[in-house]
């Protein structure tokens, strides 16, 4: 059994009222790094480790530049992110349970990276395929 791992964007939040009071620049807006829809697929086999990689060139779907999104071409995933997600992606590639009794699907978890005033939300699913 082979063992994917794809990650989707599937919110941005945006706490302005955050921004104004505690960020160096008050009006930094919502996250740069991600779009939402972005998807992103992990592998780690002999020909990839995009987990070693920091998901350099996982990036299979977006609507904006490749080149501008975390884990396209030329970006790894921001560290905040990437500090949020990778034990689960790790744990998917080696085909662990990612949240077994907490999420409905023991192969998916729901989870956002730490930025708190413009926080990034993931849908992370371990993919199992047939060698």
């Amino acid at each position: 059994m082979k063992h994917k791992v794809k990650l989707t964007v599937i919110d941005k939040k945006l706490y302005p009222e955050l921004q104004k009071e505690y960020c160096a620049d008050p009006n930094s807006g919502d996250c740069p790094c991600y779009n939402v829809g972005d998807e992103f697929i992990f592998e780690r086999d002999e020909r990839n480790d995009h987990f070693c990689q920091g998901g350099l060139n996982t990036l299979v779907k977006t609507t904006a530049n490749p080149d501008t999104v975390a884990g396209g071409p030329r970006k790894p995933h921001c560290s905040e992110a990437w500090d949020a997600i990778s034990r689960y992606i790790y744990a998917g590639l080696q085909s662990g349970l990612i949240m077994k009794g907490w999420m409905r699907e023991e192969n998916t978890i729901i989870c956002c990276c730490s930025d708190g005033t413009r926080p990034v939300i993931f849908k992370i699913e371990r993919i199992d395929e047939a060698d």
